[in-house]
């Protein structure tokens, strides 16, 4: 199993409906894309957030937070919460709403462009 699919349900009854949600396969991970915008993901059993980079250094403090760094170089602004960080609804509602507070103001992603044109 490449995600939790009981964190993704638990994530999905958080977001609100009147918000334009999109959910997509990403790389092994269910994404949550709002407004056209990643806003959090499950990948294995890790919730993975996309929070105000201003509130990055303390949020690391929080109960199971931990630098998102798939490449040797943490994604400040983007952060794991492993499963003690997520386990009561209170706790995934406060990363969820983070991730939904930033994504407000986010900017959306410009689409990469095939080198060739295509």
């Amino acid at each position: 199993m490449p995600y939790d699919e009981e964190l993704v349900q638990r994530v999905r009854l958080l977001l609100p409906p009147r918000l334009k949600v999109e959910e997509k396969n990403m790389m092994g991970a269910r994404t949550f894309m709002v407004q056209g915008k990643m806003c959090v993901c499950v990948v294995h059993d890790d919730l993975m957030a996309r929070i105000d980079p201003g509130e990055y250094e303390a949020a690391l403090k929080k109960k199971g937070c931990r630098e998102m760094d798939y490449t040797g170089r943490p994604m400040k602004g983007f952060v794991f919460v492993g499963p003690e960080g997520t386990k009561s609804k209170r706790d995934l509602e406060t990363w969820v709403n983070m991730a939904l507070e930033y994504n407000a103001i986010a900017k959306v992603s410009k689409k990469k462009r095939n080198p060739k044109g295509k």
